[in-house]
């Protein structure tokens, strides 16, 4: 029998019974992900909000779940926290517990990329989007996916950025345009005017289809700018 690689935890989290291989998982989130258009991409806003907490919290990984075993034993031993805060009562007896707990065997050494990439970036859960939605809306204006770029399109793009690559901002030759989805069509981009730029052969070669660009390392620092920026306009 074939060895499972990925973790059951995850299987668990994603409710897979064990009948199913790892190809089998792999195969049906590239489905889920192929066509998907995520709200947050194209509304700039998460309509879910606190729903997303009622589907999957995907287990952290091996050397994440070490790293926090590693410092709550740290804190036990030294009685503080790493604020300076003195480390007793009901906190204390909870850093106990969860080190006495600790087992490595529960946390997959690694997540594989396609599912990852499926989590919401500020509720960690994975995004409603890919367990519920549909290819399908209810408005007369049918859903477009496809990589075919209209020539008005194309033209639009052209006059928009002038005909320098938004990457390296290097004018680009007639026989050297090229177009870029912002929003990488594998991950539901459209290929519509306002997810296209411009750009040329060389950056084009070397840009992947990964929204690192695109989202935020960590969105709550947003939320911290904002209330910092608050506090600072009450001071003035």
């Amino acid at each position: 029998m074939q060895k499972k690689q990925i973790h059951p935890e995850i299987r668990k989290c994603l409710t897979y019974p064990d009948n199913y291989t790892d190809q089998d998982i792999l195969k049906e989130w590239r489905r889920r992900t192929r066509n998907v258009c995520k709200p947050c991409w194209e509304l700039k806003y998460c309509p879910f909000g606190p729903l997303v907490e009622y589907f999957p919290l995907l287990p952290p990984i091996l050397a994440e779940a070490e790293e926090h075993h590693n410092y709550l034993k740290k804190c036990l031993k030294t009685k503080k926290l790493a604020d300076g805060t003195k480390l007793k009562g009901w906190r204390q007896k909870f850093f106990q517990k969860a080190v006495r707990g600790f087992r490595r065997n529960k946390y997959p050494e690694k997540i594989p990329r396609i599912i990852e990439e499926s989590q919401c970036k500020v509720f960690g859960h994975i995004c409603p989007v890919f367990l519920v939605a549909e290819p399908l809306t209810e408005t007369k204006e049918r859903r477009k996916h496809s990589r075919l770029i209209p020539r008005d399109v194309m033209l639009k793009v052209i006059r928009r950025d002038g005909q320098i690559c938004q990457a390296c901002f290097q004018p680009v030759p007639d026989t050297e345009v090229e177009f870029d989805h912002i929003i990488p069509f594998s991950k539901g981009g459209t290929s519509t005017s306002d997810n296209l730029r411009l750009i040329c052969a060389d950056c084009n070669r070397q840009k992947r289809a990964s929204l690192k660009e695109l989202l935020s390392t960590n969105p709550i620092d947003h939320l911290y700018e904002v209330q910092q920026q608050k506090r600072e306009k009450k001071k003035a």
